[in-house]
């Protein structure tokens, strides 16, 4: 249904690192939960990618409704195997001004963060966001 509204191309991509668990592994039921979520390795770290996802309007930085849930789901999914920090990295297109574009892409990753504490139960300090601009659209 998101994929059918009509914006650009945005978003967030999230990282799990292994300091989820002692000698920085996870657990099998960690790794199958980012797994039915569509998360990738590489190199210790699980990553996914929300390039082919619209979350937000254009120029806008406000998560619309079904992407809200969508996000707040996933996190209490994976909060409840012990994934408990991430790292959002916010994204815009490759239209307009770039410092316009990071600030942007900052607060996207910033409320992408919120709704991922809020839906996982944990401290929003346990989330590390960084706004990438129109860098990697």
């Amino acid at each position: 249904m998101i994929k059918h509204l009509l914006a650009p191309l945005i978003f967030t991509s999230l990282i799990l690192t292994g300091c989820q668990s002692p000698q920085g592994k996870f657990t099998p039921e960690q790794v199958a939960a980012m797994q039915s979520y569509g998360f990738t390795e590489s190199a210790g770290d699980w990553s996914l990618g929300l390039s082919d996802a619209i979350l937000f309007a254009k120029n806008d930085y406000k998560l619309l409704p079904e992407s809200q849930q969508q996000i707040q789901t996933m996190a209490a999914k994976l909060a409840s195997t012990g994934l408990t920090h991430a790292r959002m990295d916010g994204h815009t297109d490759n239209y307009g001004e770039d410092s316009y574009n990071e600030v942007l892409s900052l607060k996207r990753a910033n409320v992408v963060a919120d709704a991922w504490a809020m839906g996982g139960q944990i401290p929003r300090s346990n989330l590390t966001t960084q706004g990438l601009g129109k860098k990697y659209p």
